[in-house]
């Protein structure tokens, strides 16, 4: 089932072009596992050892975890398509929250990756959108992340969509423990939520 696109007064939240997005299911898992180990790769394979990078790819993103994330109520994932191939996937989670999190009913942006053929092309604005109503739904009035703090094209994207910088957490590749920014948005109306 394709998912309508909130209308949003902000050009960041505005699906610069229609692509179709719908919920996965758990017979989605292997498609999903090649795209999110490919799409993983290509954003953060050349900073990672092959050991650690083939470790996290292992425990993250196998078939059989998908299949698991994919029927899970307290995981929303969403697929992105353009020109009838997937170009990009969400996954909006319930669980725990980061301590620097202090909006109300915090829920998770745990994954959010988007095909390189397609940056700039209005699907990351379109997933996004759709990521806050899928957020929503669980209701949420907080949507939080982490994002690499090396990873300044993300950061860039995260921030001109209003989420604010609130603190960092840890994240492991492998062996490897790596700083994340811990990033907020108040789903109550595009408010910012303060820095701590």
């Amino acid at each position: 089932m394709s998912l309508h696109f909130e209308s949003q007064s902000d050009p960041y939240l505005q699906p610069a072009r229609a692509c179709q997005i719908r919920r996965g299911v758990p017979a989605d898992a292997d498609l999903l596992a090649r795209f999110a180990t490919r799409t993983f790769i290509d954003t953060y394979g050349e900073y990672n050892h092959p050991d650690n990078l083939h470790l996290h790819l292992s425990a993250s993103y196998g078939v059989a975890q998908q299949q698991a994330e994919l029927a899970d109520r307290r995981i929303a994932t969403l697929l992105a398509y353009r020109d009838e191939q997937l170009a990009a996937f969400a996954q909006v989670r319930c669980g725990e929250v980061p301590a620097c999190v202090s909006g109300g009913a915090p829920v998770e942006l745990h994954r959010f990756y988007v095909d390189r053929v397609w940056h700039g092309h209005g699907v990351s604005q379109s997933l996004l959108a759709e990521a806050r109503r899928a957020a929503r739904e669980f209701d949420a009035a907080t949507l939080w992340l982490k994002v690499w703090e090396r990873n300044p094209r993300a950061i860039a994207f995260y921030t001109k969509c209003h989420f604010v910088d609130v603190g960092t957490a840890d994240f492991f590749v492998g062996n490897d423990r790596q700083t994340d920014r811990v990033l907020a948005l108040d789903l109550r109306g595009n408010r910012a939520i303060a820095a701590t």
